[in-house]
């Protein structure tokens, strides 16, 4: 079974209606395809930490409706980190000079620890999840 660990911000494309058509595919549709492709058919992962920064970003009443989500499937998998691997991202984080955020090394790690393709359109997380051989898409390469 295939298996993907979806960045926050592809969550936020398709809940907040992100993207603008005159430039091609919006990003929610994208998606929307994703997920609607996948969720039954994979492993889709998840932690508390992607929780965490989605209850930063919606309202309080948005993220109860929206993260129902990942309890309304047994393909959606929660997956936490060990104190070793949370001490692995501290090393990490200096050692890419907090080029990248805290919370996108915690997704690599966790990608790599579920043997996922980690899902987001973030650039720099990209490019990093690559040197750390955690293979990283964006969701229309699926579709």
């Amino acid at each position: 079974m295939k298996s993907f660990y979806v960045d926050s911000c592809i969550y936020l494309n398709l809940w907040q209606k992100e993207g603008d058509e005159r430039f091609g595919t919006p990003y929610w549709k994208s998606a929307k395809d994703f997920l609607g492709k996948f969720s039954t058919k994979a492993a889709i992962y998840y932690s508390g930490f992607l929780l965490k920064e989605l209850r930063f970003i919606l309202s309080e009443k948005e993220f109860d409706e929206k993260s129902a989500m990942f309890r309304s499937s047994p393909n959606f998998r929660k997956i936490c980190l060990s104190a070793g691997e949370l001490d692995e991202a501290r090393m990490m984080e200096l050692e890419l000079k907090h080029n990248i955020s805290f919370y996108d090394i915690i997704h690599i790690l966790l990608a790599k620890k579920s043997n996922s393709v980690l899902i987001t359109r973030d650039r720099k997380l990209l490019e990093t999840a690559g040197k750390y051989g955690v293979a990283a898409k964006k969701p229309e390469d699926f579709l």
